[in-house]
């Protein structure tokens, strides 16, 4: 039995980080200044505090400016918004990155609103939306932007190719059906209630799973030799040790026998969500600055 190859998102993911690096030389001696990325940060969630001292270390490893901005989750929704307006005008900061969920109180649409689109580096705000889907240049969310990166890595030229998404958020599946379109693929968005979905699945030479829901996407229901990106991360927990594990949206180890090539979780999509965090802050601040983007980036 063949099996399929793994997708090293780690490896892919270093090299795009030592590219930003090299960038950021470049940006420095041309503009005088290092790149600064703004992170905010509200309440004590333990997986956000962890995954926002990474995201800090990442970029003074890469020779940013790292700017964090914690507050307390009891802070006013207007005080937050004053925080972003202060982030806006500040001429150090290039990027501003809202650590998602905020408390219930906040409105998460009017924080990521009035972020400065220009700043926008999660790539959420309607305006950078907007830009993706008619075509223009835009500040991208760095989780599709990662999946697409990996996809023509492996497999080149994407034109023609059948292509189906698996899940419809705005964060993940909506602007991954956009970057493929924009590479000329042939897109099915589907979801949870899409009808026969297996069927639909089976049909495509790309499948990019980000449903949230653990292996939902069964191996059967790949097309042999297809090229699959699991997106999903999932705790689920073993019923015969009671211990618990992180898996993602695709049953990979039935996936493995029917794919080309496949993403693992963890180790796959996650380490490049980072690393393209950091290639939307050295855009942005050439962007900014009036300086042409990176070349490879």
């Amino acid at each position: 039995m063949t099996i399929g190859k793994i997708i090293d998102g780690k490896a892919f993911a270093a090299g795009l980080r030592d590219k930003v690096a090299e960038g950021v030389v470049g940006f420095v001696a041309q503009a005088g200044r290092k790149p600064g990325l703004a992170v905010v940060l509200v309440g004590e969630d333990p997986a956000s505090s962890v995954y926002v001292r990474s995201k800090g270390k990442m970029t003074v490893a890469s020779g940013m400016e790292s700017f964090e901005f914690k507050r307390p989750d009891s802070i006013g929704e207007d005080d937050l918004l004053d925080l972003i307006e202060e982030l806006n005008h500040d001429e150090r900061v290039d990027g501003i990155l809202v650590q998602l969920p905020l408390p219930s109180h906040i409105d998460e649409a009017a924080v990521i609103g009035a972020i400065d689109p220009a700043k926008d580096v999660d790539g959420f705000h309607v305006v950078n939306a907007g830009r993706l889907a008619t075509g223009q240049e835009a500040l991208v969310p760095c989780t599709p932007m990662g999946c697409i990166m990996l996809l023509k890595d492996e497999l080149g030229d994407l034109s023609g190719l059948e292509a189906v998404v698996v899940g419809r958020s705005n964060i993940v599946g909506k602007p991954m059906a956009q970057l493929l379109l924009a590479e000329n693929a042939t897109v099915t968005l589907a979801h949870s209630r899409t009808r026969d979905l297996a069927s639909v699945v089976h049909r495509a030479d790309i499948v990019v799973a980000a449903v949230g829901r653990a292996e939902m996407v069964k191996g059967e229901w790949i097309k042999p030799g297809a090229t699959v990106i699991d997106v999903g991360i999932n705790r689920i927990t073993d019923t015969e040790d009671g211990k618990s594990r992180i898996v993602g949206d695709v049953a990979t180890a039935e996936a493995l026998a029917h794919v080309g090539a496949i993403t693992p979780v963890p180790g796959g999509v996650g380490p490049m969500t980072i690393a393209v965090l950091l290639r939307n802050t050295l855009v942005a601040a050439h962007a900014r600055a009036g300086l042409a983007k990176p070349e490879g980036l």
